[in-house]
């Protein structure tokens, strides 16, 4: 059974940093699109970032460029999400996702697995 497990979530006050892991198990990554997002109480999931099977493509939300970068290891079936500069709207529980098809995209419907979320609390 496929799954992923999230890691990293924390405290951080504005403007520090922080580096997210997921692990995925139970199935070849390989070829899989892998996605970040994030909710924030009483609002939408949002997008954030999402990675090609590669790793050659990248694609990032307006409100995250510039600040954070996704990368991955399939050897090890991780992908992580370091984020600097963090700002108090940055506070929610993020997701990651995979696409078997390798596709990925902005839109949640596109994949097919979710971990169960970390937290990430940053402070003014």
């Amino acid at each position: 059974q496929v799954q992923l497990e999230e890691s990293g979530g924390g405290l951080v006050q504005a403007g520090g940093s922080l580096r997210l892991s997921c692990v995925a198990s139970g199935g070849i990554f390989s070829d899989y699109a892998m996605g970040w997002f994030r909710q924030a109480p009483g609002k939408e999931r949002e997008f954030v970032s999402y990675i090609s099977w590669s790793g050659s493509y990248k694609y990032y939300a307006d409100s995250v460029k510039g600040r954070f970068t996704i990368s991955r290891d399939i050897a090890k079936n991780t992908v992580y999400l370091r984020m600097n500069s963090l700002k108090t709207e940055d506070t929610a529980v993020y997701y990651c996702a995979a696409d078997r098809a390798g596709l990925g995209g902005r839109v949640s419907d596109a994949y097919d697995y979710w971990g169960q979320g970390t937290q990430v609390t940053v402070s003014s």
